[in-house]
């Protein structure tokens, strides 16, 4: 028999009130993908990670949200690593996931255990004409809402995101769309959240991440959206690396996240945080 733990953490966040709840699945060896994905659905948070083994510095790690596998997510990583340091304490941890070889760095921070994980090797691509203006029709936003200084881009850090950001924080707060035509666009164009921002100064930007492919309407913190903006932001200069910035997610959900960006003058975005266990 397989023996296995099932945990539940919020990342991002000290609050088990905030963040953005992950189910974090621990075994010897993992279970077939039906299973895995019966379990996600059961859990019902945007993510669950599943784990083997259940000792050791390297693991094997797979993502589900109740609805499909995705390659790669940055919170419930955050989560995994929390949880692992709680159990089997402080170090880095290789998680050999779809996309490859994440590097999660465990410490203790005031009496707090903290987790960064170092995405793969970001990139990025101009959005075609057509996704551009299905995308901003489905959220009823207008090129005239956008802010330029940030164009509109295809954003990858292990998946891809469609960055839009906007002149106007009203604007962010007031999102509102039609779940399934996002969820069709978004599916046809390989897209696994939006990515949708507004940049209060230089070091702070708030978020919103709709999820419709994964069945969630939107979700509390995005690391892996995290990771593809900090690519971005670098490789087009929009940003002068080395940089740290802040990303404020969740807050108009009731679920507030700070997810911090450290991104390097090369190689993959670091995105880090804390993880408070919700239950077993």
């Amino acid at each position: 028999m397989n023996s296995h733990t099932l945990e539940r953490l919020a990342a991002f966040t000290s609050n088990p009130q905030g963040g953005n709840p992950a189910g974090v699945w621990t075994g010897q060896s993992l279970p077939e993908p039906s299973e895995m994905q019966r379990i996600a659905a059961e859990v019902g948070y945007s993510e669950t990670a599943f784990i083997a083994p259940n000792s050791g510095r390297k693991r094997t790690v797979r993502y589900y949200s109740p609805e499909a596998e995705v390659p790669f997510c940055g919170h419930a990583t955050i989560a995994s690593g929390v949880a692992l340091g709680k159990k089997e304490g402080i170090g880095t941890y290789q998680f050999e996931t779809a996309i490859g070889t994440i590097p999660v760095e465990v410490s203790e921070h005031n009496n707090e255990i903290q987790a960064a994980l170092t995405s793969v090797e970001p990139k990025f691509e101009l959005p075609s004409q057509t996704l551009l203006i299905s995308a901003l029709a489905t959220l009823g936003w207008s090129l005239d809402d956008l802010d330029m200084n940030i164009p509109p881009a295809r954003a990858f850090g292990g998946n891809w995101h469609l960055v839009l950001a906007v002149k106007s924080k009203q604007l962010l707060d007031n999102l509102s769309y039609d779940f399934q035509a996002l969820k069709k666009i978004m599916l046809e164009d390989n897209l696994t959240t939006l990515q949708l921002i507004w940049r209060e100064n230089d070091d702070i930007i708030h978020s919103r991440n709709p999820f419709p492919v994964g069945g969630v309407v939107e979700d509390s913190a995005t690391g892996a959206a995290a990771v593809a903006l900090g690519g971005y932001l670098r490789e087009t200069k929009i940003i002068d690396a080395p940089k740290e910035i802040l990303i404020l997610q969740g807050e108009i959900m009731g679920r507030p996240s700070k997810l911090h960006l450290s991104i390097e003058k090369v190689g993959g975005i670091k995105v880090s945080g804390t993880a408070v266990i919700l239950s077993d």
